[in-house]
C-alpha cells in the first residue's frame, strides 16, 4: 500500500505558492504495539497553518522544510494494535495532509458518528466550533441584549460564532464578509441581522451605520481595518475575543497596529486572545450542546469541499483568500 503525503518543499515569502508543497509517496507503515493505522477520509485546512510555514517562534512549532505537513483529520481505523480502539472505529487526530496516518492510540479520539457526520468533527464539533464557543462564553462573554460584531463571519469560526451569539442572548448580530453572495448567506442561512461587505467600502463606516449606538462584543478573525473599526465602535467596557488576524498572515514586513488603540484606555475595553488548546477540557461540555443543536437544526453549517489529496494546497490557498463559505475541507480517498 502506498501513502501519499504532503511535505513542505520551501518556505513562502508572502502568499504561499504551489511550489511550496511537495506530494510524495511512501510505503504505508504497519502499527506496532499500542498503535493504530487510520485511512483518512477528511482533512482540514486552516488559516493558522500559514504561520507554521514560517521559521518563527509561536504557540505551535513551525513545519520543517522537507518534513510532513499536519493538521486535523478524521478517518477510519483499518489496523489496530491498541485494544481500546478497534478496527472500524472513526477517529479524529492531528496527522492530516496524508492519506494514511500511523498514530499512538493516545493521539486519536474516537468520535460518535451516530450523532453527527465524521466531517462535523472538523467543523462545528471540532476545534472550529469550540473556538467560537470559547470566544463568546469565556474570552468575551455575551450578555443578554448585547450587540455583537463578527468578522470573517461567513468562514468556519465566524459562521458558528454568529449563531452562538444569538443563542447566548445577543439582541443584534452583525457580520462582515466579502461580497453580496456571502452577505446574503449570513442573513438567510446563519441568522445574522446585518451583513457588512468589506469590499464595498469603509468597514468603520458600515459598522457605524449598522450599530449607531455601538457594539458590546467583537469576535476578531481578521485584524487590520476590522479591528480598528471594532475598537472605535465598542462601547464602554466592551469586550473582544481575538481569534485570528488573517489580513496579516502573508505580510512580508511589520504590520501597523490600530490607530485608535488609546480607546482601550478611555473606554476600559478588554481585548483578549483565545487559543483553543488552552481549553480542550471544555470539549465534552461543548459537544454535548452543539450535537443537539445540529440535530434540531438550530446550528447550521456549510462546507466548501475540495476532492482528493492533490487538491489540498489549492484548498489551503483558497481559505487564505476567503474562497470558502463555512468550513474548508478536503475529502480524501481513491
Amino acid at each position: 500500500m502506498i501513502n501519499r503525503v504532503y511535505r513542505l518543499a520551501s518556505r513562502p515569502l508572502g502568499e504561499p505558492r504551489p511550489e511550496n508543497f511537495e506530494l510524495v509517496e511512501e510505503e504505508v507503515p504497519r502499527p506496532g504495539a499500542g498503535q493504530i493505522l487510520v485511512r483518512n477520509t477528511w482533512m482540514s485546512v486552516d488559516p493558522y497553518m500559514r504561520g507554521r510555514m514560517d521559521d518563527a517562534e509561536s504557540y505551535i512549532p513551525p513545519f520543517q522544510v522537507g518534513g510532513p505537513l499536519e493538521g486535523s483529520a478524521v478517518g477510519e481505523v483499518i489496523a489496530s494494535e491498541a485494544g481500546e480502539i478497534p478496527v472500524g472505529a472513526t477517529v479524529s487526530h492531528f496527522l492530516g495532509w496524508r492519506e494514511y496516518a500511523l498514530l499512538n492510540a493516545a493521539e486519536a479520539t474516537v468520535v460518535d458518528t451516530g450523532i453527527a457526520r465524521p466531517q462535523d468533527y472538523l467543523g462545528a464539533l471540532g476545534t472550529t466550533g469550540l473556538t467560537a464557543y470559547l470566544a463568546l462564553t469565556v474570552i468575551a462573554p455575551v450578555r443578554e441584549g448585547d450587540v455583537v460584531f463578527v468578522s470573517a463571519a461567513a468562514g468556519a469560526v465566524g459562521s458558528i460564532a454568529g449563531q452562538l451569539a444569538r443563542k447566548l442572548g445577543a439582541a443584534k448580530v452583525i457580520g462582515s464578509a466579502g461580497g453580496p453572495d456571502k452577505g446574503k448567506k449570513l442573513i438567510e442561512t446563519f441568522g445574522f441581522d446585518t451583513a457588512i461587505d468589506h469590499r464595498a467600502g469603509s468597514v468603520a463606516g458600515q459598522l457605524a451605520a449598522a450599530a449607531p449606538q455601538g457594539i458590546d462584543v467583537y469576535v476578531d478573525n481578521v485584524g487590520g481595518d476590522h479591528l480598528e473599526a471594532a475598537i472605535g465602535a465598542l462601547r464602554t467596557h466592551g469586550r473582544a475575543a481575538l481569534v485570528g488576524m488573517i489580513s496579516q498572515y502573508n505580510a512580508t514586513g511589520p504590520v501597523p497596529g490600530p490607530r485608535n488603540v488609546y480607546d482601550l484606555v478611555t473606554k476600559r475595553l478588554s481585548l483578549r486572545g483565545v487559543l483553543v488548546t488552552d481549553h480542550l477540557d471544555r470539549f465534552p461540555e461543548y459537544i454535548g450542546k452543539a450535537a443537539a443543536w445540529l440535530t434540531d437544526g438550530t446550528l447550521r453549517t456549510e462546507e466548501t469541499v475540495f476532492e482528493g489529496i492533490e487538491q489540498a494546497p489549492a484548498a489551503f490557498l483558497g481559505v487564505l483568500r476567503g474562497a470558502n463559505t463555512g468550513k474548508m475541507l478536503v475529502r480524501l480517498g481513491r
